[in-house]
Protein backbone atom coordinates (compact mmCIF):
# COMPACT_ATOMS: atom_id res chain seq x y z
CA UNK A 1 0.00 0.00 0.00
CA UNK A 2 1.34 3.42 -0.94
CA UNK A 3 0.83 6.18 1.59
CA UNK A 4 2.21 9.57 0.61
CA UNK A 5 2.93 12.60 2.71
CA UNK A 6 -0.03 14.91 3.08
CA UNK A 7 0.48 18.66 3.10
CA UNK A 8 1.33 20.42 6.31
CA UNK A 9 -1.76 21.93 7.85
CA UNK A 10 -2.33 25.56 6.82
CA UNK A 11 0.68 25.40 4.53
CA UNK A 12 0.61 26.64 0.99
CA UNK A 13 0.82 23.06 -0.21
CA UNK A 14 -2.67 21.53 -0.13
CA UNK A 15 -3.74 17.95 -0.67
CA UNK A 16 -5.72 16.70 -3.64
CA UNK A 17 -7.75 13.61 -4.40
CA UNK A 18 -9.60 12.55 -7.52
CA UNK A 19 -9.28 11.14 -10.98
CA UNK A 20 -8.69 7.39 -11.19
CA UNK A 21 -5.84 6.07 -13.32
CA UNK A 22 -4.41 2.65 -14.06
CA UNK A 23 -0.66 2.94 -14.52
CA UNK A 24 2.08 0.44 -15.04
CA UNK A 25 5.14 0.58 -12.78
CA UNK A 26 7.19 2.30 -15.47
CA UNK A 27 4.43 4.84 -16.02
CA UNK A 28 4.32 5.54 -12.32
CA UNK A 29 7.90 6.75 -12.49
CA UNK A 30 6.64 9.79 -14.36
CA UNK A 31 3.96 10.68 -11.84
CA UNK A 32 4.55 13.43 -9.34
CA UNK A 33 2.21 12.34 -6.56
CA UNK A 34 -0.26 9.44 -6.58
CA UNK A 35 -2.39 7.61 -4.09
CA UNK A 36 -3.65 4.05 -3.88
CA UNK A 37 -7.40 4.13 -4.40
CA UNK A 38 -8.04 2.52 -1.05
CA UNK A 39 -8.85 4.35 2.15
CA UNK A 40 -6.71 3.90 5.24
CA UNK A 41 -9.18 1.29 6.46
CA UNK A 42 -8.70 -0.79 3.33
CA UNK A 43 -11.90 0.47 1.76
CA UNK A 44 -12.46 2.82 -1.16
CA UNK A 45 -11.99 6.38 -0.04
CA UNK A 46 -10.57 9.75 -1.01
CA UNK A 47 -9.63 11.25 2.35
CA UNK A 48 -5.97 10.29 2.42
CA UNK A 49 -5.26 11.92 -0.90
CA UNK A 50 -2.06 12.91 -2.60
CA UNK A 51 -1.43 16.30 -4.05
CA UNK A 52 0.21 18.00 -6.98
CA UNK A 53 0.71 21.62 -6.00
CA UNK A 54 2.56 24.71 -7.12
CA UNK A 55 5.55 23.81 -4.96
CA UNK A 56 5.91 20.17 -5.98
CA UNK A 57 4.90 20.13 -9.63
CA UNK A 58 8.58 20.55 -10.50
CA UNK A 59 9.67 17.76 -8.16
CA UNK A 60 8.78 14.53 -9.91
CA UNK A 61 10.23 11.71 -7.87
CA UNK A 62 10.24 7.93 -8.05
CA UNK A 63 8.55 6.16 -5.16
CA UNK A 64 10.32 3.13 -3.80
CA UNK A 65 7.49 0.77 -2.87
CA UNK A 66 9.81 -1.32 -0.70
CA UNK A 67 11.13 1.60 1.35
CA UNK A 68 8.94 1.45 4.47
CA UNK A 69 10.59 4.54 5.94
CA UNK A 70 8.74 6.59 3.33
CA UNK A 71 5.42 4.84 3.75
CA UNK A 72 3.01 7.19 5.47
CA UNK A 73 4.78 10.21 4.04
CA UNK A 74 7.86 9.95 6.22
CA UNK A 75 5.79 9.52 9.38
CA UNK A 76 6.89 6.56 11.48
CA UNK A 77 4.47 3.63 11.38
CA UNK A 78 3.67 4.03 15.08
CA UNK A 79 0.58 1.88 15.24
CA UNK A 80 1.39 -0.54 12.41
CA UNK A 81 -1.08 0.78 9.85
CA UNK A 82 1.24 0.06 6.93
CA UNK A 83 2.16 -3.48 7.90
CA UNK A 84 -1.47 -4.22 8.81
CA UNK A 85 -2.39 -4.12 5.11
CA UNK A 86 0.40 -6.26 3.76
CA UNK A 87 -1.73 -9.38 3.67
CA UNK A 88 -4.46 -7.69 1.62
CA UNK A 89 -4.72 -8.28 -2.11
CA UNK A 90 -4.02 -4.76 -3.34
CA UNK A 91 -3.19 -4.08 -6.97
CA UNK A 92 -0.11 -1.87 -6.55
CA UNK A 93 -0.64 0.10 -9.75
CA UNK A 94 -4.27 1.09 -9.13
CA UNK A 95 -3.95 4.74 -8.18
CA UNK A 96 -6.17 7.78 -7.83
CA UNK A 97 -5.33 11.42 -8.31
CA UNK A 98 -8.32 13.52 -7.38
CA UNK A 99 -8.99 16.64 -9.36
CA UNK A 100 -11.62 18.75 -11.00
CA UNK A 101 -15.07 18.96 -9.51
CA UNK A 102 -14.31 16.27 -6.91
CA UNK A 103 -11.43 18.31 -5.55
CA UNK A 104 -13.60 21.40 -5.10
CA UNK A 105 -16.06 19.31 -3.06
CA UNK A 106 -13.33 17.94 -0.77
CA UNK A 107 -13.16 20.24 2.31
CA UNK A 108 -9.82 18.81 3.42
CA UNK A 109 -8.00 19.83 0.24
CA UNK A 110 -10.15 22.50 -1.37
CA UNK A 111 -8.50 25.93 -1.58
CA UNK A 112 -11.31 27.72 -3.39
CA UNK A 113 -10.06 30.68 -5.40
CA UNK A 114 -6.59 30.31 -3.87
CA UNK A 115 -5.62 27.61 -6.41
CA UNK A 116 -2.80 29.01 -8.53
CA UNK A 117 -2.76 29.03 -12.33
CA UNK A 118 -0.49 25.98 -12.49
CA UNK A 119 -2.58 24.10 -9.94
CA UNK A 120 -5.72 24.78 -11.94
CA UNK A 121 -4.06 23.27 -15.00
CA UNK A 122 -2.69 20.30 -13.10
CA UNK A 123 -6.00 19.47 -11.43
CA UNK A 124 -8.42 20.15 -14.29
CA UNK A 125 -9.99 23.14 -12.59
CA UNK A 126 -10.17 25.40 -15.64
CA UNK A 127 -13.71 26.66 -16.06
CA UNK A 128 -14.78 25.34 -12.66
CA UNK A 129 -13.53 28.51 -10.91
CA UNK A 130 -13.67 32.20 -11.81
CA UNK A 131 -10.41 33.31 -13.44
CA UNK A 132 -9.20 35.41 -10.49
CA UNK A 133 -6.69 33.95 -8.05
CA UNK A 134 -7.47 35.12 -4.50
CA UNK A 135 -5.05 34.66 -1.61
CA UNK A 136 -6.06 32.99 1.67
CA UNK A 137 -5.59 36.32 3.47
CA UNK A 138 -8.11 38.06 1.21
CA UNK A 139 -10.54 35.14 1.55
CA UNK A 140 -10.30 35.45 5.33
CA UNK A 141 -11.10 39.17 5.18
CA UNK A 142 -14.14 38.46 3.02
CA UNK A 143 -15.41 35.64 5.24
CA UNK A 144 -14.98 37.52 8.51
CA UNK A 145 -16.96 40.41 7.03
CA UNK A 146 -19.71 37.98 6.06
CA UNK A 147 -19.83 36.43 9.55
CA UNK A 148 -19.97 39.86 11.19
CA UNK A 149 -23.12 40.69 9.25
CA UNK A 150 -25.07 38.12 11.26
CA UNK A 151 -26.60 39.46 14.46
CA UNK A 152 -27.67 36.12 15.96
CA UNK A 153 -24.79 34.06 17.45
CA UNK A 154 -26.27 30.77 16.21
CA UNK A 155 -26.25 32.12 12.66
CA UNK A 156 -22.56 32.91 13.03
CA UNK A 157 -21.98 29.38 14.34
CA UNK A 158 -23.77 27.85 11.36
CA UNK A 159 -21.79 30.04 8.95
CA UNK A 160 -18.53 28.83 10.51
CA UNK A 161 -19.62 25.19 10.36
CA UNK A 162 -20.59 25.61 6.70
CA UNK A 163 -17.13 27.00 5.99
CA UNK A 164 -15.48 24.08 7.79
CA UNK A 165 -17.46 21.63 5.67
CA UNK A 166 -16.32 23.13 2.37
CA UNK A 167 -12.86 24.63 3.02
CA UNK A 168 -11.12 23.33 6.14
CA UNK A 169 -7.90 25.27 5.67
CA UNK A 170 -9.74 28.57 5.33
CA UNK A 171 -11.87 27.78 8.38
CA UNK A 172 -8.83 27.24 10.61
CA UNK A 173 -6.88 30.17 9.22
CA UNK A 174 -9.87 32.40 9.91
CA UNK A 175 -10.29 30.97 13.43
CA UNK A 176 -6.59 31.39 14.22
CA UNK A 177 -6.42 34.94 12.84
CA UNK A 178 -9.57 36.04 14.73
CA UNK A 179 -9.53 33.67 17.70
CA UNK A 180 -10.68 36.20 20.31
CA UNK A 181 -13.71 37.14 18.22
CA UNK A 182 -14.62 33.65 17.01
CA UNK A 183 -13.88 31.59 20.12
CA UNK A 184 -17.32 32.41 21.65
CA UNK A 185 -18.90 31.45 18.31
CA UNK A 186 -17.44 27.97 17.75
CA UNK A 187 -17.18 27.24 21.49
CA UNK A 188 -18.99 28.37 24.61
CA UNK A 189 -21.43 30.04 24.93
CA UNK A 190 -22.84 29.63 21.39
CA UNK A 191 -22.10 25.91 21.17
CA UNK A 192 -24.61 25.35 23.98
CA UNK A 193 -27.46 26.73 21.89
CA UNK A 194 -26.15 24.80 18.89
CA UNK A 195 -26.40 21.55 20.88
CA UNK A 196 -29.94 22.37 21.97
CA UNK A 197 -30.94 22.82 18.32
CA UNK A 198 -28.52 20.32 16.81
CA UNK A 199 -31.27 18.18 15.32
CA UNK A 200 -32.65 21.13 13.40
CA UNK A 201 -29.33 22.45 12.13
CA UNK A 202 -27.63 19.08 11.46
CA UNK A 203 -26.38 18.93 7.87
CA UNK A 204 -23.25 16.83 7.66
CA UNK A 205 -21.70 14.29 10.08
CA UNK A 206 -18.55 15.67 11.69
CA UNK A 207 -17.77 12.74 13.95
CA UNK A 208 -18.74 9.20 14.92
CA UNK A 209 -22.10 8.36 16.50
CA UNK A 210 -21.84 5.11 18.46
CA UNK A 211 -25.18 3.99 19.83
CA UNK A 212 -26.53 0.90 21.56
CA UNK A 213 -27.37 -0.39 18.09
CA UNK A 214 -23.63 -0.77 17.47
CA UNK A 215 -22.98 -2.75 20.65
CA UNK A 216 -20.72 -5.65 19.72
CA UNK A 217 -19.55 -3.84 16.57
CA UNK A 218 -17.78 -0.78 17.97
CA UNK A 219 -14.39 -1.71 16.49
CA UNK A 220 -15.99 -2.02 13.07
CA UNK A 221 -17.62 1.38 13.51
CA UNK A 222 -14.27 2.97 14.41
CA UNK A 223 -12.81 1.51 11.23
CA UNK A 224 -15.52 3.25 9.22
CA UNK A 225 -13.81 6.56 10.04
CA UNK A 226 -11.56 7.45 7.07
CA UNK A 227 -8.52 8.45 9.17
CA UNK A 228 -6.28 5.94 10.90
CA UNK A 229 -3.65 8.23 12.45
CA UNK A 230 -5.87 9.53 15.27
CA UNK A 231 -4.11 11.27 18.15
CA UNK A 232 -6.99 12.87 20.10
CA UNK A 233 -10.55 11.69 20.71
CA UNK A 234 -13.10 13.85 22.52
CA UNK A 235 -16.06 11.71 23.61
CA UNK A 236 -19.34 12.55 25.34
CA UNK A 237 -22.55 10.74 26.16
CA UNK A 238 -24.47 14.03 26.20
CA UNK A 239 -25.91 13.62 29.69
CA UNK A 240 -24.58 16.87 31.18
CA UNK A 241 -23.94 19.36 28.40
CA UNK A 242 -22.55 22.55 29.98
CA UNK A 243 -25.25 23.76 32.38
CA UNK A 244 -28.03 22.67 30.01
CA UNK A 245 -28.53 19.10 31.20
CA UNK A 246 -29.25 15.97 29.16
CA UNK A 247 -29.11 16.70 25.43
CA UNK A 248 -28.49 13.11 24.37
CA UNK A 249 -27.06 12.59 20.91
CA UNK A 250 -27.18 16.31 20.22
CA UNK A 251 -24.20 16.78 22.51
CA UNK A 252 -22.00 16.11 19.47
CA UNK A 253 -21.50 19.86 19.15
CA UNK A 254 -19.21 19.76 22.20
CA UNK A 255 -16.59 17.28 20.85
CA UNK A 256 -16.65 19.06 17.49
CA UNK A 257 -16.05 22.45 19.14
CA UNK A 258 -13.36 21.14 21.49
CA UNK A 259 -11.40 19.55 18.67
CA UNK A 260 -11.59 22.72 16.59
CA UNK A 261 -9.66 24.35 19.42
CA UNK A 262 -7.19 21.48 19.60
CA UNK A 263 -6.26 22.47 16.04
CA UNK A 264 -6.56 26.26 16.27
CA UNK A 265 -4.89 26.63 19.68
CA UNK A 266 -2.87 23.43 20.00
CA UNK A 267 -1.72 22.97 16.41
CA UNK A 268 -2.90 19.36 16.13
CA UNK A 269 -3.83 18.30 12.61
CA UNK A 270 -7.62 18.17 12.00
CA UNK A 271 -7.20 14.72 10.48
CA UNK A 272 -5.74 13.48 13.79
CA UNK A 273 -8.85 14.51 15.74
CA UNK A 274 -11.96 12.38 16.19
CA UNK A 275 -15.23 13.61 17.79
CA UNK A 276 -17.37 10.81 19.24
CA UNK A 277 -20.83 10.71 20.79
CA UNK A 278 -21.94 7.65 22.73
CA UNK A 279 -25.72 7.47 22.35
CA UNK A 280 -27.42 5.44 25.06
CA UNK A 281 -30.69 7.38 24.90
CA UNK A 282 -31.88 10.46 26.74
CA UNK A 283 -34.08 11.27 29.71
CA UNK A 284 -34.98 14.64 28.19
CA UNK A 285 -38.70 14.35 27.50
CA UNK A 286 -38.71 17.35 25.15
CA UNK A 287 -36.12 15.71 22.93
CA UNK A 288 -37.90 12.36 22.95
CA UNK A 289 -41.00 14.13 21.63
CA UNK A 290 -39.08 16.32 19.16
CA UNK A 291 -39.60 15.11 15.58
CA UNK A 292 -36.20 16.53 14.63
CA UNK A 293 -34.25 14.72 17.36
CA UNK A 294 -31.49 12.65 15.72
CA UNK A 295 -30.65 10.22 18.55
CA UNK A 296 -32.10 7.03 20.01
CA UNK A 297 -35.67 7.59 21.16
CA UNK A 298 -35.49 5.76 24.45
CA UNK A 299 -34.70 6.38 28.09
CA UNK A 300 -31.02 6.32 29.01
CA UNK A 301 -29.39 2.95 29.47
CA UNK A 302 -27.68 2.59 32.83
CA UNK A 303 -25.83 0.01 34.89
CA UNK A 304 -24.29 -2.98 33.17
CA UNK A 305 -25.62 -2.15 29.69
CA UNK A 306 -24.00 1.28 29.81
CA UNK A 307 -20.75 -0.01 31.32
CA UNK A 308 -20.42 -2.74 28.69
CA UNK A 309 -20.80 -0.31 25.78
CA UNK A 310 -18.27 2.11 27.28
CA UNK A 311 -15.79 -0.70 27.95
CA UNK A 312 -16.17 -1.98 24.41
CA UNK A 313 -15.51 1.54 23.13
CA UNK A 314 -12.41 2.05 25.28
CA UNK A 315 -11.03 -1.37 24.31
CA UNK A 316 -11.70 -0.79 20.62
CA UNK A 317 -10.03 2.64 20.66
CA UNK A 318 -6.86 1.20 22.13
CA UNK A 319 -6.90 -1.71 19.70
CA UNK A 320 -7.49 0.48 16.65
CA UNK A 321 -5.36 3.54 17.47
CA UNK A 322 -2.80 2.31 19.95
CA UNK A 323 -1.62 3.07 23.47
CA UNK A 324 -0.83 6.75 22.95
CA UNK A 325 -4.16 8.06 21.65
CA UNK A 326 -5.55 10.69 24.05
CA UNK A 327 -9.17 10.21 25.08
CA UNK A 328 -10.81 13.29 26.57
CA UNK A 329 -14.05 12.65 28.47
CA UNK A 330 -16.46 15.55 28.09
CA UNK A 331 -19.77 16.41 29.76
CA UNK A 332 -20.53 13.08 31.39
CA UNK A 333 -22.83 13.19 34.41
CA UNK A 334 -21.18 13.03 37.84
CA UNK A 335 -22.09 9.42 38.54
CA UNK A 336 -20.30 8.28 35.36
CA UNK A 337 -17.53 10.88 35.06
CA UNK A 338 -15.66 9.89 38.24
CA UNK A 339 -16.13 6.16 37.67
CA UNK A 340 -14.81 6.32 34.09
CA UNK A 341 -11.79 8.41 35.06
CA UNK A 342 -10.98 6.07 37.94
CA UNK A 343 -11.50 2.90 35.92
CA UNK A 344 -9.53 3.85 32.81
CA UNK A 345 -7.00 6.29 34.26
CA UNK A 346 -4.58 3.43 34.92
CA UNK A 347 -5.04 1.65 31.59
CA UNK A 348 -5.53 4.42 29.01
CA UNK A 349 -4.32 7.95 28.26
CA UNK A 350 -7.48 9.63 29.51
CA UNK A 351 -8.33 13.12 30.68
CA UNK A 352 -11.62 14.54 31.97
CA UNK A 353 -11.84 18.19 31.00
CA UNK A 354 -14.67 18.97 33.42
CA UNK A 355 -12.78 17.57 36.40
CA UNK A 356 -9.12 18.14 35.53
CA UNK A 357 -9.19 20.85 32.86
CA UNK A 358 -11.40 23.21 34.83
CA UNK A 359 -9.28 22.61 37.93
CA UNK A 360 -6.07 23.50 36.09
CA UNK A 361 -7.46 26.77 34.72
CA UNK A 362 -8.87 27.87 38.07
CA UNK A 363 -5.71 26.99 39.97
CA UNK A 364 -3.66 28.87 37.39
CA UNK A 365 -5.90 31.90 37.85
CA UNK A 366 -5.58 31.77 41.63
CA UNK A 367 -1.80 31.57 41.32
CA UNK A 368 -1.86 34.62 39.04
CA UNK A 369 -4.21 36.48 41.41
CA UNK A 370 -1.66 36.25 44.23
CA UNK A 371 0.03 39.30 42.74
CA UNK A 372 -3.14 41.34 43.30
CA UNK A 373 -4.26 40.14 46.72
CA UNK A 374 -0.78 39.61 48.17
CA UNK A 375 -1.77 36.28 49.68
CA UNK A 376 -0.58 32.72 49.10
CA UNK A 377 -2.97 29.89 48.28
CA UNK A 378 -2.74 28.67 51.88
CA UNK A 379 -3.80 32.09 53.21
CA UNK A 380 -7.24 31.83 51.62
CA UNK A 381 -10.43 30.14 52.75
CA UNK A 382 -12.40 28.68 49.82
CA UNK A 383 -16.14 28.20 49.43
CA UNK A 384 -17.64 26.40 46.44
CA UNK A 385 -21.22 26.51 45.22
CA UNK A 386 -21.52 23.19 43.43
CA UNK A 387 -20.01 19.87 44.48
CA UNK A 388 -20.06 17.99 41.20
CA UNK A 389 -17.17 16.93 38.98
CA UNK A 390 -16.01 20.51 38.31
CA UNK A 391 -16.26 21.71 41.92
CA UNK A 392 -14.61 18.70 43.53
CA UNK A 393 -11.98 18.54 40.79
CA UNK A 394 -10.98 22.17 41.37
CA UNK A 395 -11.00 21.70 45.14
CA UNK A 396 -8.75 18.64 44.96
CA UNK A 397 -6.14 20.32 42.75
CA UNK A 398 -6.07 23.41 44.99
CA UNK A 399 -5.61 21.20 48.05
CA UNK A 400 -2.85 19.26 46.30
CA UNK A 401 -0.95 22.46 45.48
CA UNK A 402 -1.39 23.84 49.02
CA UNK A 403 -0.07 20.54 50.37
CA UNK A 404 3.00 20.75 48.14
CA UNK A 405 3.67 24.41 48.99
CA UNK A 406 3.30 24.06 52.76
CA UNK A 407 4.44 20.46 53.27
CA UNK A 408 1.25 19.57 55.15
CA UNK A 409 -0.76 16.37 54.58
CA UNK A 410 -3.38 16.54 51.83
CA UNK A 411 -6.14 15.87 54.36
CA UNK A 412 -5.04 18.94 56.33
CA UNK A 413 -4.97 21.12 53.20
CA UNK A 414 -8.53 20.08 52.37
CA UNK A 415 -9.78 21.66 55.59
CA UNK A 416 -9.38 25.13 54.07
CA UNK A 417 -11.94 24.25 51.37
CA UNK A 418 -15.70 24.06 51.89
CA UNK A 419 -18.41 22.97 49.45
CA UNK A 420 -22.12 23.75 49.24
CA UNK A 421 -24.44 21.50 47.24
CA UNK A 422 -28.21 21.52 46.72
CA UNK A 423 -28.77 20.39 50.34
CA UNK A 424 -26.49 22.95 51.95
CA UNK A 425 -22.99 22.97 53.40
CA UNK A 426 -21.27 19.59 53.18
CA UNK A 427 -20.50 18.54 56.76
CA UNK A 428 -19.71 15.32 58.61
CA UNK A 429 -23.29 14.90 59.81
CA UNK A 430 -24.24 14.20 56.18
CA UNK A 431 -21.47 11.64 55.58
CA UNK A 432 -23.70 8.58 55.16
CA UNK A 433 -25.83 10.19 52.44
CA UNK A 434 -22.96 11.73 50.47
CA UNK A 435 -21.66 10.46 47.14
CA UNK A 436 -18.12 9.10 47.37
CA UNK A 437 -16.50 12.09 45.62
CA UNK A 438 -18.03 14.53 48.15
CA UNK A 439 -16.92 12.71 51.31
CA UNK A 440 -13.37 14.16 51.47
CA UNK A 441 -14.96 17.62 51.83
CA UNK A 442 -17.24 16.83 54.76
CA UNK A 443 -15.73 18.81 57.66
CA UNK A 444 -16.83 19.31 61.25
CA UNK A 445 -19.45 22.07 61.31
CA UNK A 446 -23.09 22.53 62.09
CA UNK A 447 -25.40 22.06 59.07
CA UNK A 448 -26.09 25.28 57.13
CA UNK A 449 -28.75 25.93 54.50
CA UNK A 450 -28.36 28.61 51.89
CA UNK A 451 -25.25 30.09 50.26
CA UNK A 452 -25.41 33.47 51.98
CA UNK A 453 -25.57 31.80 55.39
CA UNK A 454 -22.58 29.64 54.45
CA UNK A 455 -20.61 32.75 53.40
CA UNK A 456 -21.32 34.45 56.71
CA UNK A 457 -20.38 31.34 58.72
CA UNK A 458 -17.28 30.15 56.81
CA UNK A 459 -15.98 33.66 55.98
CA UNK A 460 -14.32 32.73 52.67
CA UNK A 461 -11.98 34.99 50.72
CA UNK A 462 -12.52 33.00 47.51
CA UNK A 463 -16.00 32.14 46.20
CA UNK A 464 -16.18 29.70 43.27
CA UNK A 465 -19.37 28.82 41.42
CA UNK A 466 -19.61 25.55 39.49
CA UNK A 467 -23.25 24.76 40.11
CA UNK A 468 -24.72 25.26 36.64
CA UNK A 469 -27.41 27.36 38.31
CA UNK A 470 -27.65 30.90 37.03
CA UNK A 471 -27.85 34.04 39.20
CA UNK A 472 -27.12 32.25 42.47
CA UNK A 473 -24.45 34.79 43.48
CA UNK A 474 -27.04 37.30 44.60
CA UNK A 475 -26.44 40.87 45.73
CA UNK A 476 -26.52 39.74 49.36
CA UNK A 477 -23.90 37.04 48.67
CA UNK A 478 -21.51 39.37 46.83
CA UNK A 479 -21.90 42.12 49.44
CA UNK A 480 -21.17 39.57 52.19
CA UNK A 481 -17.98 38.55 50.34
CA UNK A 482 -16.95 42.21 50.00
CA UNK A 483 -17.44 42.74 53.73
CA UNK A 484 -15.03 39.90 54.53
CA UNK A 485 -12.09 40.91 52.37
CA UNK A 486 -10.79 44.03 50.64
CA UNK A 487 -10.33 42.15 47.37
CA UNK A 488 -12.63 39.11 47.30
CA UNK A 489 -12.04 36.63 44.50
CA UNK A 490 -15.30 35.67 42.80
CA UNK A 491 -15.30 33.07 40.03
CA UNK A 492 -18.64 32.43 38.28
CA UNK A 493 -17.61 29.45 36.17
CA UNK A 494 -20.87 27.90 34.94
CA UNK A 495 -21.60 27.86 31.21
CA UNK A 496 -23.20 29.09 29.06
CA UNK A 497 -23.70 32.76 29.91
CA UNK A 498 -27.32 32.21 30.96
CA UNK A 499 -26.15 29.78 33.66
CA UNK A 500 -23.39 32.00 35.08
CA UNK A 501 -23.75 32.50 38.85
CA UNK A 502 -23.58 36.26 38.32
CA UNK A 503 -22.61 38.72 35.61
CA UNK A 504 -19.42 40.76 35.58
CA UNK A 505 -21.43 43.94 36.05
CA UNK A 506 -23.14 42.53 39.13
CA UNK A 507 -19.86 41.37 40.68
CA UNK A 508 -18.14 44.74 40.21
CA UNK A 509 -21.15 46.86 41.16
CA UNK A 510 -22.15 44.93 44.29
CA UNK A 511 -18.54 44.77 45.52
CA UNK A 512 -18.03 48.49 44.79
CA UNK A 513 -15.39 47.68 42.20
CA UNK A 514 -13.22 45.64 44.58
CA UNK A 515 -13.90 42.09 43.38
CA UNK A 516 -11.39 40.12 41.34
CA UNK A 517 -13.74 38.44 38.90
CA UNK A 518 -13.58 35.79 36.20
CA UNK A 519 -16.28 33.75 34.48
CA UNK A 520 -16.60 30.65 32.36
CA UNK A 521 -18.22 32.47 29.45
CA UNK A 522 -17.09 35.90 28.27
CA UNK A 523 -18.60 39.17 29.49
CA UNK A 524 -18.10 42.65 28.05
CA UNK A 525 -16.00 45.25 29.92
CA UNK A 526 -17.82 47.06 32.72
CA UNK A 527 -17.71 50.80 33.43
CA UNK A 528 -18.10 51.58 37.14
CA UNK A 529 -17.53 54.98 38.72
CA UNK A 530 -15.19 56.18 36.02
CA UNK A 531 -13.17 52.97 35.83
CA UNK A 532 -13.31 50.27 33.19
CA UNK A 533 -13.07 46.68 34.42
CA UNK A 534 -12.20 43.94 31.93
CA UNK A 535 -13.47 40.64 33.32
CA UNK A 536 -11.29 37.58 32.98
CA UNK A 537 -12.41 34.32 31.44
CA UNK A 538 -11.59 31.13 33.33
CA UNK A 539 -12.32 28.79 30.47
CA UNK A 540 -10.95 25.33 29.79
CA UNK A 541 -9.87 26.48 26.33
CA UNK A 542 -6.84 28.00 28.04
CA UNK A 543 -5.55 24.60 29.12
CA UNK A 544 -6.75 21.51 27.26
CA UNK A 545 -5.28 22.25 23.79
CA UNK A 546 -1.81 22.82 25.23
CA UNK A 547 -2.06 19.95 27.69
CA UNK A 548 -3.19 17.62 24.92
CA UNK A 549 -0.36 18.73 22.65
CA UNK A 550 2.14 18.18 25.45
CA UNK A 551 0.85 14.67 26.12
CA UNK A 552 1.11 13.79 22.43
CA UNK A 553 4.57 15.30 21.93
CA UNK A 554 5.98 13.65 25.06
CA UNK A 555 4.64 10.23 24.11
CA UNK A 556 2.88 9.92 27.47
CA UNK A 557 0.67 6.89 28.07
CA UNK A 558 -0.94 8.10 31.32
CA UNK A 559 -2.04 11.47 32.77
CA UNK A 560 -0.79 12.33 36.28
CA UNK A 561 -1.67 15.16 38.68
CA UNK A 562 1.86 16.55 38.47
CA UNK A 563 1.29 17.16 34.76
CA UNK A 564 -1.78 19.25 35.55
CA UNK A 565 0.07 21.25 38.18
CA UNK A 566 2.96 21.88 35.82
CA UNK A 567 0.60 22.93 33.04
CA UNK A 568 -1.30 25.50 35.09
CA UNK A 569 1.86 26.95 36.68
CA UNK A 570 3.58 27.39 33.33
CA UNK A 571 0.49 28.71 31.62
CA UNK A 572 -0.19 31.45 34.12
CA UNK A 573 3.24 32.17 35.61
CA UNK A 574 3.72 35.24 33.43
CA UNK A 575 0.17 36.24 32.61
CA UNK A 576 -2.97 37.37 34.36
CA UNK A 577 -6.36 36.22 33.16
CA UNK A 578 -8.33 37.66 36.03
Amino acid sequence: MISLQRSCFLSKTPGVSGRSLALSYSQRKGCGVVRVALGSNGRPGDRNAAVLTESNLDEVREINLNDKSKAGGGVQDVYGEDTATEDQQVTPWAVSVASGYTLLRDPHHNKGLAFTERERDAHYLRGLLPPTVVSHDLQVRKMIDNVRQYQVPLQKYMAMMDLQERNEKLFYKMLIDHVEELLPVVYTPTVGEACQKYGSIFRHPQGLFISLKEKGKVLEVLRNWPERHIQVIVVTDGERILGLGDLGCQGMGIPVGKLSLYTALGGIRPSACLPVTIDVGTNNEELLKDEFYIGLRQRRATGQEYAELMHEFMTAVKQNYGEKVLIQFEDFANHNAFDLLSKYGSTHLVFNDDIQGTASVVLGGLIAAQKLVEKTLADHTYLFLGAGEAGTGIAELIALEISKQTNVPLEEARKKIWLVDSKGLIVRDRMESLQHFKKPWAHEHEPIKGLVNAVKAIKPTVLIGSSGAGRTFTKEVVEAMASLDEKPIILALSNPTSQSECTAEEAYTWSQGRAIFASGSPFDPVDYKGRTFVPGQANNAYIFPGLGLGLIMSGAIRVHDDMLLAACKWKFSKCMFI
